[in-house]
């Protein structure tokens, strides 16, 4: 590594700025949605420059919808907004984490058994023993 590389890395790792590398991931950055109060991982997504913008502008959290190809506020159609409280950022600057209050019932498209949107997208887990996924009790 030449020294202005380990300049380079030593200012990503150790600086001050907010340079996410976009470009490293063909321009979406991945990003792990955690409830603040619980510390529940809620669901994960991607950003762009322009989510990220918004999301620090407007305090919601948006992000990139790869299937529908466009910015995606969650909350905006189905009225369960995340409203940002911290915004961390791992020491590459490649990925994010967003720490957040739930403005609704949950963050996932599927629908639990009485019918509500489930609160989280992780609400299965993998049975190591019988490698089959068995469902999370108590998300509500």
């Amino acid at each position: 590594m030449s020294s202005v590389d380990k300049c380079a890395a030593i200012d990503l790792e150790e600086g001050l700025q907010i340079t996410p590398q976009f470009d490293k991931r063909g321009g979406l950055l991945p990003v792990a949605v955690q409830e603040t109060d619980t510390g529940q991982l809620l669901m994960l997504a991607s950003i762009n420059e322009e989510a990220l913008r918004q999301t620090i502008q407007t305090g919601l959290a948006t992000f990139w919808s790869t299937s529908r190809n466009q910015l995606w506020v969650k909350g905006e159609t189905s009225g369960d907004f995340l409203k940002i409280d911290n915004i961390l950022i791992d020491c590459d600057q490649d990925a994010f984490v967003y720490q957040v209050t739930l403005q609704g019932e949950g963050v996932c498209h599927t629908y639990n058994e009485h019918g509500k949107h489930r609160k989280a997208c992780f609400y299965r887990n993998v049975d190591t023993e019988s490698n089959t996924l068995q469902f999370i009790e108590n998300l509500h």
